[in-house]
């Protein structure tokens, strides 16, 4: 990755034309080929930006632009269409190339499968009496999530969302239509859990006799300390 600090103005031609005045802004060229326009604002995002497969060619400012100080042009072509980024250096204040190698990606944290596992170690939080049956519990139109039985020793049926929307709901419905068939397992009643669940979701789940209940990811994994809590 190339890092350059430089005094620049920058056009873009294509679908879309625009212009950024003479400012002083953040280049950043990746192994990719992208190249990013960032100034000192707008948080992550870009000014401009060029996604690969697209060209850096280095030019030669004509005299015109020599006039106007500017010491050299970037030409910056979309391979798959006629977009043009063009960035016009009037001074690089900082030039630094950086091998950072294969990146192993995004681990996201707080997942379902991560939400299932905990829950099912922790199966007390659907209420006293409660017993794990098994996870991923396979019905003919795929797996729900926790199978457990409630004090009584019926069954109760969990499906586990980050966001709780109305399709959660309405998986949950199907599963239970198909699992109150079954002589084995009927009366099965469900449980719709997430950490957070839409007014929309709950209301339709609510109307439809099934749960709905709230996970807090971070106590469930001892992160949450009451004892540091103003509230």
């Amino acid at each position: 990755m190339r890092l350059v600090v430089a005094r620049c103005s920058v056009d873009y031609a294509g679908r879309l034309s625009s212009h950024l005045p003479l400012g002083t802004r953040l280049l950043v060229l990746k192994a990719d080929g992208s190249v990013l326009v960032h100034a000192d604002t707008l948080s992550y995002k870009p000014l401009n930006w060029m996604s690969p497969p697209c060209v850096t060619t280095l030019v030669e400012p004509d005299d015109d632009l020599r006039e106007t100080g500017v010491v050299e042009v970037w030409k910056v072509a979309q391979t798959k269409t006629a977009d043009i980024l063009v960035i016009s250096i009037h001074e690089i204040l900082h030039d630094s190339s950086h091998e950072l190698g294969l990146d192993p990606g995004l681990q996201k944290d707080g997942v379902e499968a991560d939400l299932q596992k905990l829950l099912s170690e922790q199966i007390e939080l659907l209420g006293d009496g409660h017993r794990l049956v098994r996870r991923e519990y396979m019905t003919a139109i795929g797996p729900v999530d926790i199978l457990a039985t409630d004090a009584g020793g019926n069954s109760v049926a969990v499906e586990i969302k980050r966001r709780g929307d109305i399709d959660g709901v309405e998986q949950l419905t199907r599963y239970l239509e198909l699992m109150n068939r079954d002589p084995l397992l009927q009366p099965v009643r469900g449980v719709f859990a997430a950490q957070e669940i839409k007014p929309q979701a709950r209301t339709l789940a609510e109307d439809r006799g099934i749960r709905c209940l709230l996970l807090d990811y971070d106590a469930m994994r001892g992160l949450d300390d009451s004892h540091q809590r103003l509230f």
